[in-house]
């Protein structure tokens, strides 16, 4: 029936269907936008994936290897307590740490002759008497190149005579090498410095002392020659010796000594000690980041609170010298006092020491070391011959272990005196202060190798022989005749008297006069709770 109670109905059941395949029909359209949105994520990843697996894409985090470039002092693993044998120390050849291990660039490597403007002042020279191979020379040389110094006075002898490698330092703008020839030795033996007293408690003694008259001579030398290259300031600094600028924003040696007042003669810099943390060190400046800290540069209840953790047993809280280094103004009468300070002969020289700046000696920080120093002196190992060959207490204790002890003995007492592997007593003493950690040294050599430098310099170094040149600066050099001819003031312009105001200055001497030569002499001591200085 038409207008029956059944015509009512159909009308809603139309309208719900209809709605039901609106509701229907979105729903399928948001499962497939989900699909297509979960979907999508995963076909980009793929993608990048084939990509990189194909050399498409480079993934950052490979450039950084954790195992390749390891952060400085983010060693995982313990200092190694086992026996390591001498021939996998020494296997690596000497030119082994000079090659780069990466393409990494660094900026210093752009121009690796280092021409500095001839008007840069202050000029420094750095002076040092070596035996060294050519992989220690040329990261210890080229890192102060970076740090503002220009010339290099070398007196050579031992591996560091040999032709291929004064052949290469020969090469380097700058440097000076003076072999240490029967001419050199006549000319040094008529030196005044043989009829003065001040260096006379040092003469005819072997090893040590013998090297200590040595490199007096040499710096005497080396004034002679840093006056007619116009040097402002003199350093002696050995080959296992860096300075560290610290307290100028540059990073730099120069800067620091260019705000030191004109008045002042002489700067002495507090030496910090390397603390090695492993017994297999094959190139310190690259792979030493700790070091112990002078005493100036602590408070005095901290030094002497925690000295005998410090010292662990050993005969003093430095392994070996802790009064530090010197720098000198070029002028009138000025004279070595060693070969840790300068004098002049004419007056007392005003001195000052910078709380932050320090020299960083890395001694013992090779095995290698104990047997390296051994060979190089003759004495008999008892306690009363090796007071005749050595100054301070442990290297006479390692002269005497090296000389009697076997090779696992060695290595044993080693791990006992120079390695640091007391995790907690590390903690405590960087927590004290007494220790702390420097990287710029290592960061700084790591990236003149990486960036091929020292490779570049000994592949252009020149073939042809430089003797005559040598012997005749030997001869224009000898500062032991009273030659006014040679020894002449050089000309200075009008300069303007800086202020050190950057940093504080913690000691003015200006009535200490140094009667005899300063020998290297170890930080003040303690012995039964009774200071003792040195």
């Amino acid at each position: 029936m038409a207008g029956g109670p059944y015509s009512t109905l159909k009308q809603p059941l139309s309208s719900s269907s209809s709605s039901s395949s609106s509701s229907s029909s979105t729903q399928t359209f948001i499962t497939k936008l989900i699909l297509l949105l979960t979907i999508l994520p995963f076909t980009l990843a793929a993608f990048a994936f084939v990509l990189q697996w194909r050399g498409g894409v480079t993934d950052p985090s490979t450039r950084f290897s954790s195992q390749d470039h390891r952060f400085p002092g983010m060693e995982t693993s313990a200092p190694s307590t086992t026996t390591t044998t001498s021939s996998s120390r020494h296997s690596s050849s000497d030119c082994g740490p000079l090659l780069p291990r990466n393409s990494s660039s660094f900026p210093y490597s752009r121009d690796w002759k280092f021409q500095f403007q001839p008007d840069l002042k202050p000029k420094i020279a750095i002076t040092t008497s070596t035996s060294a191979s050519l992989d220690q020379i040329l990261p210890w040389m080229f890192y102060h190149k970076v740090i503002g110094v220009t010339t290099f006075y070398l007196f050579v002898e031992g591996k560091a005579a040999y032709p291929e490698v004064t052949r290469v330092l020969d090469s380097i703008p700058g440097v000076k090498v003076i072999y240490r020839t029967k001419e050199l030795e006549k000319k040094q033996a008529g030196s005044r410095i043989w009829n003065e007293t001040w260096l006379s408690s040092f003469f005819y003694k072997p090893c040590n002392y013998e090297l200590f008259v040595k490199q007096s001579l040499n710096m005497e030398m080396a004034i002679v020659m840093a006056r007619n290259d116009a040097v402002d300031w003199i350093l002696h600094l050995d080959t296992d010796e860096l300075m560290y600028p610290a307290g100028t924003r540059e990073y730099s040696l120069r800067q620091l000594l260019l705000d030191v007042p004109s008045n002042v003669d002489m700067v002495v810099f507090p030496n910090y000690e390397s603390s090695v943390e492993r017994d297999d060190i094959q190139d310190p400046f690259s792979e030493v980041s700790m070091f112990k800290k002078n005493y100036d540069h602590l408070p005095r209840d901290t030094y002497f609170g925690m000295y005998k953790e410090a010292t662990r047993g050993n005969p003093n809280y430095f392994l070996t010298y802790g009064n530090g280094k010197s720098i000198a103004r070029i002028q009138d009468h000025l004279r070595p006092n060693g070969a840790h300070r300068w004098h002049n002969y004419m007056k007392t020289p005003k001195e000052i020491k910078f709380e932050e700046a320090a020299v960083l000696h890395y001694t013992y920080s090779k095995f290698s070391d104990l047997t390296s120093r051994r060979d190089r002196c003759g004495c008999k190992p008892t306690k009363d011959d090796v007071k005749r060959c050595f100054m301070l207490e442990f290297d006479r204790a390692a002269f005497i272990i090296a000389s009697t002890a076997t090779e696992l003995e060695m290595e044993k007492w080693y791990q006992e005196h120079v390695v640091w592997g007391d995790e907690a007593l590390k903690l405590k003493l960087l927590r004290k202060g007494i220790l702390t950690r420097i990287y710029a040294p290592m960061v700084i050599v790591q990236g003149l190798r990486e960036s091929g430098l020292f490779t570049s310099v000994i592949a252009s170094a020149s073939t042809t022989s430089t003797m005559d040149n040598l012997i005749s600066s030997v001869d224009s050099s000898n500062s032991s005749q009273s030659d006014h001819s040679v020894i002449h003031s050089r000309k200075t312009g009008k300069t303007t008297e800086l202020q050190a105001t950057v940093r504080k200055v913690l000691e003015v001497a200006d009535e200490v006069a140094h009667e005899t030569a300063v020998p290297p002499l170890p930080p003040p001591m303690v012995d039964d709770g009774v200071i003792l200085q040195s």
